[in-house]
């Protein structure tokens, strides 16, 4: 399968103007710039707070939105991977709507205490359960991460009373989501602790992290040991993610061809086989969702979407196309 995936990419590579080439490979040095987070919808004010590592050497930023005209009742809270990421796919009418649904929710943005757009370097720490070792692209190996459960800790006891202290939220209410690598993190979140939220949205999961080992043991016990525990769970993945159609991409470009040598690690589609395993579970309600058309970076923005329209109700603007 590996030679087939580097046939087609080098093809593409070769017949695709260099304009597509830049054109469909993530910027890892884009700033967030401005976002509505800088001129919130009056339908929703914005807090910040950040929060650190016991040895100060790390800092998390949360952008808490909290909806201006909540009822006494407590509010639904979504909890998002990549918070700066997300901050660039909101924008004013999407808050307005949330704010005029049934049960306005509480969005609360985890992000890394800087500018960039994605911290790749800090979430591949956090968000992965597995140690990886891999060659990077000047074929050195890499031995990189296996901090997810430490992160699920300082969410759960650093920013969870905080996001409580500032606002209303229903406990029994709880949602997370993540795209990529942060689908990783939902997943595994969902296997340890699967009371700690009750609605997980893993979007595109990277489930050939570290040679696929995703695909193993920690699902294997979940499935096994599954007491019952109420959850819902929605499987997002694109079309041309689950066809294997990586798009045009720079093969002189080594960071490029290393990352394609490590998404081999499992199949285009694991994530759909992966919802059929895990469907009919007890008291775990899965739900697959693909988006025709889409690869790995456009589903950021679409699953964020798609998700804000699954869970409170508002119209689903993930057809839309992702601002740049």
């Amino acid at each position: 399968m590996l030679h087939r995936l580097f046939g087609l990419a080098a093809l593409f590579a070769l017949a695709g103007a260099s304009f597509c080439s830049h054109a469909q490979q993530r910027n890892p040095d884009q700033m967030m710039g401005q976002t509505v987070l800088d001129q919130p919808a009056g339908s929703y004010r914005v807090e910040r707070f950040v929060v650190g590592s016991a040895d100060g050497q790390r800092r998390w930023r949360v952008n808490l939105l909290i909806p201006g005209n909540a009822s006494s009742a407590p509010s639904p809270v979504l909890y998002a991977l990549d918070g700066n990421a997300v901050a660039m796919v909101l924008d004013r009418s999407m808050l307005d709507q949330l704010a005029a649904s049934k049960a306005p929710p509480v969005l609360a943005l985890i992000g890394y205490d800087n500018e960039r757009r994605i911290d790749s370097a800090q979430r591949t720490r956090d968000y992965t359960a597995w140690i990886d070792r891999a060659d990077d692209e000047g074929g050195t190996q890499q031995v990189v991460g296996g901090g997810a459960f430490a992160f699920l800790d300082l969410i759960e006891r650093q920013i969870k009373p905080q996001v409580a202290r500032r606002a209303n939220v229903d406990i029994q209410r709880q949602a997370l989501w993540g795209h990529s690598l942060g689908g990783l993190f939902v997943l595994s979140s969902l296997y340890t602790r699967p009371a700690a939220f009750q609605q997980y949205v893993a979007a595109s999961p990277s489930l050939w992290w570290s040679q696929g080992a995703p695909l193993g043991d920690l699902e294997k016990q979940f499935i096994e040991n599954r007491a019952g525990q109420p959850a819902q769970l929605w499987v997002m993945l694109g079309g041309d993610e689950r066809s294997g159609n990586r798009g045009v991409r720079d093969m002189a470009n080594p960071r490029v061809v290393a990352h394609l040598r490590r998404i081999g690690g499992a199949a285009p589609d694991a994530a759909h086989a992966l919802s059929e395993r895990l469907s009919g579970l007890p008291g775990l309600q899965v739900q697959y969702r693909e988006f025709a058309g889409l690869g790995h970076g456009p589903m950021l923005p679409a699953s964020f979407k798609a998700t804000l329209s699954a869970l409170y109700g508002i119209a689903d603007r993930s057809g839309e196309a992702a601002t740049p």
